[in-house]
């Protein structure tokens, strides 16, 4: 997977050393669990676009990550 960052991160003009892997690959987890598979991918370009907005990735992942652990517990 490393190489795909990598390669992914040179394509899009991105330094490899700014993405935090384990950041978004959680989050996609709790979404996917949480909520519903689909939603995990479109939630990590949500995300991705109020970092690129100048937002806190893990405030914003944290905030995400909870919502989606909310959606999952029984009488939400």
């Amino acid at each position: 997977m490393n190489e795909w960052i990598e390669t992914a991160c040179a394509e899009l003009g991105l330094e490899p050393g700014s993405v935090d892997r384990d950041l978004v690959l959680d989050l996609a987890r709790d979404v996917a669990h949480g909520v519903a598979r689909p939603a995990a991918p479109l939630t990590a370009y949500l995300l991705g676009v109020a970092v690129g907005r100048g937002g806190d990735a893990e405030a914003l992942a944290d905030r995400l990550g909870a919502l989606a652990r909310k959606a999952e517990q029984p009488g939400r």
